[in-house]
């Protein structure tokens, strides 16, 4: 039963999280553009939001680049390299553990921000708060994967993660034997990583995959109505494109 579990975990579930990620992302883009965006309350709390934003994405940025080279890069690139398996281990430490720390006080200050302040709660629905709680839930989880790591620091245990992702991509899903006896912290840390890619296309994050070029051929409009004093005369609407 351990061995179906971790098959169905590991081996089955990556291919279900990803079909949906890349299927319904599509979908949302091709019929829903009004709805891919990222709600905004920065008029509310600017100086918190700028720099819980900034180490966030940062911090997010360094970790997701980390994790997409250091996991999908074939180990014989890192040996041409002369980059040893423990030297590996030892950058992935010490970057993860920097990007991470700076990411953990950004999304405090936006956790924060958006659970303490009356007014921007309100105005945030349950799938912004949610997606928030779940990366930070993910990011606490691969902090703690840290002092787990400092006990492997041949680098044979990473070797297995890129083993087993590598795998997954070239559809070998087989490869999750290799997960079935690795400590449960990164079996976590894992299942929750692929779960943020099955509830991707759901949520806000979905604005990361578009660069500002999209924005400017989008068809349609906005009603902007002027402000103007009393006794001036019904105010007169304009349109500008939507933003």
């Amino acid at each position: 039963m351990r061995e179906f579990i971790n098959q169905v975990v590991f081996g089955w579930y990556p291919y279900l999280c990803l079909t949906v990620f890349l299927v319904v992302s599509w979908l949302r883009f091709d019929r829903e553009q009004y709805t891919w965006r990222s709600g905004s309350s920065q008029l509310l709390r600017r100086r918190q939001l700028m720099w819980g934003s900034n180490l966030f994405h940062i911090g997010i940025l360094v970790i997701f680049l980390g994790h997409f080279v250091g996991l999908l890069t074939p180990i014989r690139v890192f040996d041409a390299l002369g980059i040893s398996h423990g030297a590996k281990q030892w950058m992935a430490i010490i970057l993860g553990g920097v990007a991470g720390i700076m990411c953990l006080i950004g999304m405090t200050l936006l956790v924060h921000r958006r659970l303490f302040d009356r007014r921007i709660r309100k105005t945030s629905s349950f799938g912004d708060i949610a997606v928030l709680l779940l990366l930070y839930a993910q990011l606490l989880l691969g902090l703690a994967t840290i002092p787990v790591s400092l006990g492997h620091l041949d680098g044979h245990e990473m070797v297995k993660f890129m083993t087993w992702a590598q795998g997954i991509l070239t559809l070998q899903p087989s490869v999750s034997a290799l997960i079935l006896d690795t400590h449960p912290i990164f079996k976590a840390h894992l299942f929750l990583g692929m779960t943020i890619f099955l509830v991707f296309p759901f949520t806000r994050l979905v604005h990361v995959w578009s660069a500002p070029i999209w924005y400017l051929g989008r068809r349609g409009y906005q009603v902007v109505r002027s402000t103007r004093p009393k006794g001036t005369g019904r105010p007169r609407p304009s349109t500008v494109p939507a933003e």
